[in-house]
């Protein structure tokens, strides 16, 4: 069979879960988590299979539940569109036609089919379903279907084709002028393109439609005046409503740092709880960045805004004046926790990982491939068709995890890009004779037979931190019941890859010496020991190290000595999986629910035990992926007018509340991007701009002449479930001690030989 590309035009959300392939004349859908091929039945009959929905299809069993959930809510729409169409069918037959010569022209069809959608009562946007001729109003599905009767005449059907053109060619250029409407608005505004990612988008565009003709617009005091007022009024309540649930699953507060463009040091406050993330405030800490005494006021004002009885832990960045200002703060309240960043540190592992030579000139052999492509228009074009639709430059959550999933894309694209570079199309392309041309041809054929090797070598080092850093940066799954078993996991995959000890203990050093803090942290441990799913898959005793992690929680978090102990007696059920815990359900939810969930259904039995595992599980292990871009922190803080000040960061609470919802129904990095773009430019800047890598003929390089993205995830296979690949089994006690068994010293070799 011969994979197909999905083109951009295939709009059903079906069209993300499955592959095409042609055999012959025939097209066969394929599903991505099942693979079970379709012969028939095209999209519907795939999109019944993933929701589930018994009757032409097999369910699948390995859909995620969300999808499975869209999949459902898309075949909903489905049947309630076929009944808005049959309901608008029997009341289009009852308008009276209009008389013979009031229609003339395409603007009167248009005209006409308005004007009796406005005495339906239907929507606009369903004109492109209806047409007009000279005889009575009727819909496209009745023209279908007299066309398709027996004994009607060509002259008809070619009548009725001709005015299903017009209708057509009418819905084209109506939605041809509402887009460029919006882009004129977003482009006079200086809004960027990202601005089509917005999850309010669409609401907007809905509420519009509804409106009907006539509908106005707010002014601009109603936006500066009761808008603003009732949208800060919405965020304060949603707040209130997640304030509801931190007293039982508790919260972590993050302090988010960053430089504005004027260099002043900006400091953002933001509370995680399993409802999501909220902003409570931000701060010009310029005049105090450097002073832990300042920065200790700060979190501790912080914290009592909050609740000191709610919060677990305390997120900053790793910085000494932080440290310091942490350690004191949980002196002050021993009922918390204070831990830097983990996406900071797992980010500063992987710039380690970059500075390794092999590694470094195994990026810049990379970045010497995309530059080249992402700075001409034809190639770039050649590469996209190729791939069917993919970049080959694929934005990470951070800039130095950027190097290491790019390169992963170009490795799972790498026949692609063979296919390409010995194809009579790039022979013929006088691209392929620059330097920059013949390089990318070279590398990419492998000529010395080294760079595609060293890729791959580089990608299975590095995936399974990736993997950790996404697990951070997901709001639909708490981190800290998976973050541990992670770390282990990236570990154990670097010693399986290498084997010999003098080998990956340079990674295993890096590793250990960026993440000392985490591996003592109480909280990552116990997140280890009460997830249900890790716990019961460990066969043997718990190694020392994470049952004293454990004990250290239930001492600070549970300052009651009389509970303690119910605690310590209620683990020993836990240990022994008895009374629910023993239940074939509660086995079979191990692997399906979140931990906190499993505790919160079958911990009834020890109710002190259940209380501090879903508080502990419930938490995040840092702050990634939250975007200020086009947010007016500085002018909040920099005007000098008390009430517009005031206005102002009441402006910036409303846009980063509003941010913050979308993220919990998408992962960090979902919305659909190009590396090219200003927006992604902090993140890919190394990959695709360079000196001396464009044409000196510019208008040979015009953006004019790219041709629109249509990824096609075909090649690149399923995305996984980062937790669910973890697995089963932690048996490495080198691992768990941190390299220290057998042998103490720090091996200093060098792997440049890889």
């Amino acid at each position: 069979m011969e994979p197909v590309a999905i083109t951009s035009q295939k709009h059903d959300p079906a069209w993300k879960h499955c592959q095409m392939f042609k055999s012959g004349d025939r097209i066969q859908l394929k599903c991505i988590y099942c693979s079970k091929l379709f012969r028939g039945g095209g999209i519907h009959r795939i999109k019944e299979h993933l929701a589930g929905q018994k009757g032409n299809a097999s369910t699948c069993l390995r859909v995620p539940p969300d999808v499975r959930a869209l999949m459902q809510q898309s075949l909903d729409g489905v049947v309630v569109k076929k009944r808005n169409r049959q309901k608008l069918d029997e009341e289009i037959t009852n308008i009276t036609p209009p008389p013979d010569g009031e229609v003339d022209s395409l603007g009167g069809i248009q005209s006409d089919v308005n004007n009796a959608l406005e005495l339906t009562g239907v929507p606009l946007e369903t004109s492109s379903r209806l047409l007009v001729n000279r005889e009575g109003i009727m819909s496209v599905r009745s023209m279908d279907r007299r066309k398709r009767g027996r004994g009607k005449s060509s002259s008809s059907s070619h009548g009725a084709h001709g005015v299903c053109n017009s209708g057509a060619l009418v819905f084209r250029k109506v939605n041809s002028y509402v887009h460029e409407a919006i882009g004129r608005f977003l482009f006079d505004i200086g809004a960027p393109p990202e601005a089509g990612n917005s999850a309010y988008f669409q609401p907007m565009i809905d509420a519009i439609a509804s409106g009907g003709q006539g509908v106005e617009p707010p002014t601009y005091h109603d936006l500066r005046s009761w808008i603003l007022k009732n949208s800060v009024e919405e965020a304060r309540n949603n707040i209130d409503k997640h304030r509801a649930t931190w007293g039982r699953t508790g919260c972590s507060i993050l302090v988010d740092q960053w430089n504005t463009e004027l260099d002043n040091v900006m400091l953002s406050f933001l509370v995680y709880c399993p409802e999501g993330t909220v902003f409570l405030e931000s701060v010009d800490a310029s005049a105090i960045i450097n002073s832990s005494e300042a920065l200790y006021d700060l979190l501790r004002r912080v914290v009592e805004d909050v609740g000191v009885g709610d919060v677990v832990q305390v997120i900053t960045s790793g910085e000494e004046q932080f440290i310091v200002a942490g350690r004191r703060l949980t002196d002050t309240f021993p009922t918390l926790y204070w831990i830097p960043c983990a996406a900071h540190c797992l980010d500063l592992i992987l710039e380690d990982f970059c500075s390794i030579e092999w590694i470094h000139a195994v990026i810049e052999q990379a970045r010497s491939i995309t530059k080249f492509v992402y700075n001409h228009n034809v190639v770039l074009n050649m590469v996209r068709r190729s791939t069917f639709g993919n970049d080959i430059v694929e934005p990470g959550v951070t800039r130095f995890g950027t190097n290491f999933t790019t390169l992963k894309r170009l490795a799972e694209l790498k026949h692609c890009l063979q296919v390409m570079v010995t194809s009579q199309e790039w022979m013929d392309c006088p691209y392929s004779k620059e330097p920059g041309g013949l390089e990318m041809s070279d590398l990419i054929s492998d000529r010395d037979q080294s760079f595609w090797p060293s890729c791959t070598l580089v990608v299975r080092l590095t995936s399974p931190l990736l993997r950790v850093l996404r697990m951070v940066g997901c709001e639909k799954r708490p981190a800290m019941g998976f973050i541990y078993a992670g770390m282990y996991r990236a570990k154990e995959a670097i010693k399986k890859e290498l084997v010999k000890r003098e080998e990956y203990m340079v990674y295993w050093n890096i590793i250990d010496q960026r993440w000392e803090q985490h591996w003592n942290f109480p909280l990552h441990t116990a997140g280890f020991y009460l997830n249900p799913k890790i716990f019961y898959s460990i066969e043997g005793d718990i190694h020392n190290s994470i049952q004293s992690g454990m004990y250290d929680c239930i001492e600070r978090l549970v300052p009651d000595i009389k509970v303690q102990d119910k605690i310590m007696k209620e683990i020993i059920s836990y240990k022994n999986a008895a009374g629910d815990f023993r239940r074939k359900m509660a086995i079979r939810a191990r692997d399906t629910l979140l931990p906190a969930e499993w505790w919160s259904t079958y911990g009834g039995g020890c109710p002190n035990l259940a209380r501090l595992a879903i508080r502990v599980l419930s938490q995040t292990c840092g702050s990634i992926g939250y975007r200020q871009s086009q947010i007016p922190f500085e002018k909040a803080h920099g005007i000098r007018n008390c009430l517009e000040r005031q206005r102002l960061r009441d402006l910036v609470f409303v846009q980063y509340n509003l941010r913050l919802r979308q993220m919990v129904d998408k992962n960090i990095g979902e919305d659909c991007m190009d590396p090219i773009s200003f927006e992604s430019v902090s993140i890919v800047e190394d990959w695709v701009t360079g000196k001396d890598v464009c044409s000196e003929d510019l208008e040979s390089s015009s953006w004019m002449a790219l041709d629109s993205p249509s990824a096609s995830m075909m090649l690149l296979g399923p995305s996984n479930d980062d937790a669910e690949d973890l697995g089963s089994g932690f048996y490495d006690g080198e691992i768990f001690s941190r390299g220290k068994d057998g042998e103490n010293e720090i091996v200093e070799d060098n792997v440049e030989n890889h």
